[in-house]
């Protein structure tokens, strides 16, 4: 019977002749004959797809052909949501599911296959299935629809499980499972099928726990007060019928049931993890203690030496969040010392989410390599020194003596050429004990003449290591950014070697300028922060809009993307929500199209934020999680049958 079906195809294929016969005398296929490309069929289940009144918690699904599931525990969805795993197995020409949940009373259950079931030879798809059954005399049988984005990014969210609850108290996301759940696909898309008639609001979760509420901080959650009443209508859809890959054959015009709404979006974001708690504790150098918290606390960490004295013996740097501290050594004994042993006492959250002390007793603290190691390299590599010396002193070349010192490596970051909106930083490799700006210069050359340019060296806030300088740069100017020997001295005694750097700042006509006329919120618009983005999704430039205007002045020219958010708070960065506060990630929208700024052009662009919904908002170019492709039927006996020509079907029986 399959070997009819694939000649059907050919019969397709070759305009030669309006019929082909066969003859069953001559049945060979010395290359295999044709392939199975039909998907598997349904034939029947027990109980029957959308029996009512069911009693049994095991479903089984019978097919025509041997079958198997492909990634059951990642596309197969249970609704309601099963606390105990279900078993679910493909066997032969059937698959058995058995839910291991008591059964609830007058609930339509579904089992969302998706496109998990394929034939067991050839793995054609047998396409989205659901089995539908309930436990009541009625099958519910609403869908609501959406997407879940990345509230940061607009990215679209796969394998979330989004769900439903008709309890719309603002504790149940934190006390009850919900009610009827899916899982979003590679384009962030979810249905939940086999709704009931109410007033429902739609939340996301990435479950860590399996209990399908949110208990735990940290996990990334998509929630809103809106809420729906699922309805249908009957409407028409426009099928597309291919005569190939490249030609369309005809368009078919289908009536189905359109279920609404069909457009919830949830903008999910990771909760912050206020629990507070030591992840780790490491010695990566041996000069640098580090002490890594899951969240940070206004009072640093108190440590007690048990075998060397902690007094003064230590540089603390903590980063902005104080979530992350390291403690350089600045005595070089205890640098020497393999192992330091400590009592570290700090804040830690108690099973009542409350701060208490806590002491973490004879924590040891271990480099990575042994001071007898590091010694062993040391004096290698000044063996390899002197050897150098000594052939050198032979040949009567200059050579040195003593064995040099390192200098201290500092890192600059001077851009060659230069816009207005430049920035020079400067990083140190451990704590400075000197920073001696008499020695930092920067030159301006004016009319071919070097003249002293005033500028500011500072520390950058929170950063202990870090240092920039501050300069109104002039256009269509060469400097020099000069640095003294000995201008930084680390706590180690360790002295930067002189440089100089040349930076040129570029013209007006090599510039582009963008102003962009933003419109679709109510805010106040100083509230808006609008990024430029480069094709990997990564801030260039960004502005604040003013009077409805945001201006990039001295852009320099290229293929923009851009990104909107509204800084509610007014700290400059984009902050995530928090569900306990009752409080949404700030908004993030995305301009739909590529922006190009060529130089000397003036590019103007009206942005409304609203006007697109927000799951059609970011540029598929800078998405970075792309879809699947969809798995569709092989059809290769039409390929087959193209090769193998007119004369070979002659020669296996087929009379044209």
């Amino acid at each position: 019977m399959r070997m009819l079906v694939a000649v059907g195809v050919i019969s397709f294929l070759l305009p030669l002749s309006s019929f082909l016969f066969f003859s069953c005398a001559r049945m060979g296929q010395p290359d295999g004959g044709w392939y199975d490309d039909d998907p598997p069929q349904v034939v029947g289940s027990s109980p029957e797809d959308r029996a009512t009144n069911v009693k049994t918690n095991k479903i089984t699904i019978f097919f025509d052909e041997f079958i198997k599931i492909e990634n059951a525990s990642e596309k197969v969805i249970v609704s309601p949501p099963q606390l105990e795993t279900p078993e679910i197995k493909g066997a032969g020409k059937k698959i058995v599911v058995e839910l291991k949940d008591t059964l609830k009373e007058n609930t339509t259950y579904t089992i969302d296959f998706s496109d998990a079931i394929v034939d067991n030879n050839e793995g054609n798809p047998l396409g989205n299935y659901t089995f539908t059954f309930s436990t009541g005399e009625e099958i519910d049988t609403f869908e609501i629809a959406g997407y879940v984005l990345d509230a940061s990014n607009l990215e679209p969210i796969k394998g979330i499980a989004v769900g439903l609850y008709d309890d719309l108290s603002d504790t149940v996301f934190t006390t009850k499972p919900l009610m009827r759940i899916s899982r979003t696909d590679s384009r962030g898309y979810f249905v939940v099928k086999g709704v009931a008639p109410g007033t429902y609001r739609a939340y996301a979760l990435q479950d860590m726990d399996g209990d399908f509420c949110f208990k735990q901080t940290g996990e990334m959650i998509a929630f809103n007060h809106e809420t729906f009443v699922p309805s249908s209508k009957p409407d028409v859809r426009t099928d597309t019928i291919w005569r190939d890959s490249l030609h369309i054959d005809a368009f078919r015009r289908v009536p189905y049931t359109h279920f609404l709404p069909d457009d919830v979006t949830l903008l999910a974001f990771t909760h912050p993890l206020t629990d507070r708690y030591l992840l780790k504790t490491e010695r990566t150098e041996p000069n640098k203690l580090s002490l890594y918290f899951t969240y940070g606390d206004s009072i640093l960490p108190e440590i007690k030496g048990l075998n060397f004295d902690a007094d003064s013996a230590f540089v603390i740097e903590a980063n902005e969040k104080r979530d992350t501290i390291h403690y350089w050594l600045r005595d070089t004994m205890l640098i020497n010392k393999d192992s330091l042993l400590m009592d570290i006492t700090y804040n830690m959250t108690d099973t009542l989410g409350n701060l208490v002390l806590n002491t973490d007793s004879a924590v040891e603290m271990l480099p990575k390599v042994s001071y007898e190691k590091r010694m062993k390299d040391l004096n290698k590599e000044i063996e390899k020194w002197q050897k150098q010396q000594e052939k050198k002193k032979k040949n009567d070349q200059p050579y040195d003596s003593i064995y040099p010192v390192k200098p201290l490596d500092v890192k600059y970051n001077v851009p060659g050429s230069a816009t207005p909106s430049s920035r020079i930083t400067v990083e140190m490799p451990a704590p400075l004990e000197v920073c001696d700006t008499s020695k930092i210069h920067l030159y301006s050359m004016i009319d071919s003449v070097w003249y002293q340019t005033p500028c500011e060296f500072r520390q950058i806030k929170n950063k202990l290591r870090e240092y920039e300088l501050l300069v109104d740069w002039r256009l269509e100017t060469e400097y020099s950014f000069e640095v003294d020997s000995a201008a930084f001295i680390d706590i180690y005694g360790n002295v930067s070697k002189a440089n100089k750097q040349g930076i040129k700042v570029k013209g007006p006509d090599e510039f582009s300028l963008l102003i962009v006329n933003v419109s679709g919120l109510e805010v106040a618009d100083t509230s808006i922060i609008v990024q430029l983005l480069n094709n990997s999704d990564a801030p260039v430039m960004e502005t604040r809009v003013k009077k409805g205007t945001a201006r990039f002045e001295y852009l320099t020219p290229g293929k923009y993307y851009m990104r909107a958010f509204v800084d509610a708070n007014g700290n400059g960065i984009w902050d995530t929500g928090d569900y306990k506060a009752d409080r949404q990630a700030e908004a993030v929208y995305y301009y739909t199209q590529e922006i190009e700024c060529k130089e000397k052009w003036d590019v103007t662009k009206s942005w409304n934020l609203t006007e697109v919904p927000r799951f059609r908002q970011k540029p598929s170019a800078i998405t970075k999680q792309k879809p699947d492709k969809d798995k569709k039927l092989k059809n290769r006996n039409i390929d087959r049958a193209k090769k193998l020509g007119v004369e070979y079907l002659k020669t296996q029986g087929v009379t044209l």
